[in-house]
């Protein structure tokens, strides 16, 4: 019992953070050009500044390159995620506009903002390595591959352009990210005054991007929403196929047990909570990712902790 309820305290105080910006915007304290610059802030200088800080400081470059072999199991199962969901999205016949956002939210999950809580109150710090290991192929993932999918869609008619394409790639978290991994790599020591200003802040990352989601569910009319073959597919992709394929993939190997816990759990995690952020920056249907962010996350509280159960059980 006393796990289950570990569990469902993780998934909260994401929920608490969204329940604020919700109330806060309901009483007006947000206009677009406020919401725009939580967009900037969370993108172009608070991720950034977490990659930096996270990578530098809870990684050595003997750990780094320890655990980048075991990248290949998330890898692995977020390129057959990925295939999977163009297949989905075209036999339940997602709309066109919404097609990129449904491939990206279906691919990525929320490995920082509620996996990093949950696992650490379930399984303690021991877990720090493997979440963050996880972590790194389901960034890489969302900033190129999903971030594209969502940029498809809000300007679907442009045509492909490589140099283009790339300069979204880079984008100022992914950048951010690589910074990490150099420095790391190198063995180059931020002075500690600087590592300190990228933690605090990058922690601004976590309560803004939740505060961002609350606004824009502010702004959904939800009358409007309901239980369509889009929101079923996603959902099923996150919390029976992405984890379901992850177990099929790690249960096998030798691999440390606690490890193959915490991919499993990853795998399962709600819809990235950037999604929103990004498709409203790049005119997509924020409004659609808003949802979709808590709509799983909310789900969330009931699979998590029975998934919970039965990783348990894996020996």
């Amino acid at each position: 019992m006393g796990i289950f309820f570990k569990s469902i305290s993780g998934i909260l105080i994401v929920l608490i953070m969204i329940i604020l910006g919700f109330v806060l915007a309901k009483r007006h304290w947000f206009n677009d050009d406020s919401t725009n610059l939580i967009v900037k802030l969370v993108i172009d200088v608070a991720l950034p500044c977490y990659m930096i800080y996270t990578i530098g400081h809870d990684f050595t470059a003997d750990t780094l390159l320890s655990t980048l072999p075991d990248l290949r199991f998330p890898v692995v199962s977020m390129l057959i995620m990925f295939g999977i969901s163009v297949a989905i999205a075209r036999v339940i016949r997602i709309k066109k506009y919404h097609r990129g956002l449904f491939e990206s939210m279906f691919l990525n999950s929320n490995t920082v903002f509620v996996g990093l809580p949950v696992n650490m109150a379930l399984f303690g710090a021991q877990s720090l390595p493997y979440v963050l290991v996880y972590y790194m192929a389901n960034t890489t993932f969302f900033w190129t591959i999903g971030v594209y999918l969502i940029q498809m869609d809000g300007d679907a008619n442009s045509k492909f352009d490589w140099k283009k394409t790339i300069g979204k790639i880079l984008s100022p978290p992914l950048l951010g990210f690589i910074i990490g991994v150099i420095l790391v790599l190198l063995r180059i020591k931020l002075p500690s005054f600087l590592m300190s200003d990228f933690q605090y802040v990058g922690n601004l990352t976590i309560p803004l991007s939740m505060m961002f989601t609350g606004i824009s569910m502010a702004n959904v009319n939800l009358a409007k929403f309901d239980l369509s073959a889009s929101n079923w597919g996603i959902l099923l992709g996150r919390f029976i196929i992405s984890p379901s394929l992850m177990a099929l993939l790690v249960i096998p190997t030798g691999m440390p047990i606690l490890m193959k816990q915490v991919f499993i759990m990853q795998a399962a995690m709600p819809v990235m909570t950037n999604a929103p952020i990004v498709a409203r920056k790049y005119g997509a249907d924020a409004d659609y990712a808003s949802l979709m962010v808590t709509e799983t996350t909310i789900i969330s509280l009931i699979v998590l902790p029975i998934l919970m159960v039965i990783v348990q059980q894996i020996h």
